[in-house]
């Protein structure tokens, strides 16, 4: 897509930092700041997100996640990492190119990814039956 921001990084139309390449998808530092090493991991091949992406590109985009998370634990001693993504303009999604985040974790770091909402008292087994897929 042409105004697609990271369309134009993987053209490389824009600057981007790489951790990761290969044919099928790109992994580069966020340029937020936010979070030491936060990383962005793409497919190639453009789609919006997990709802139209192809099996196929969705598999490889979960490939180099994993191979990019084992590479910040187990070679760069991070305790941990956190991997985040929105699907959907409803879900926070802001550039709408699929992407997964991986943020490099260290024990006691005082970072929180993960919102903390009140018990909203939902009924669970009701919750259950609607959304079960048979």
């Amino acid at each position: 897509m042409d105004d697609c921001v990271f369309c134009k990084i993987i053209k490389g139309e824009l600057p981007s930092y790489k951790i990761y390449e290969n044919d099928k998808v790109l992994a580069f530092l966020d340029i937020s700041g936010d979070y030491y090493g936060h990383t962005l991991v793409i497919p190639k091949n453009h789609c919006t997100n997990i709802l139209d992406c192809s099996y196929e590109d969705l598999a490889e985009v979960t490939k180099a996640v994993k191979l990019i998370s084992n590479h910040f634990v187990d070679n760069l001693h991070f305790s941990g990492v956190n991997v985040l993504n929105a699907n959907g303009e409803s879900a926070e999604q802001s550039v709408f190119h699929l992407h997964f985040h991986i943020i490099p974790r260290k024990s006691n770091d005082g970072f929180h990814t993960y919102p903390n909402h009140d018990d909203q008292n939902f009924d669970l087994e009701k919750i259950a039956k609607q959304l079960k897929l048979d």
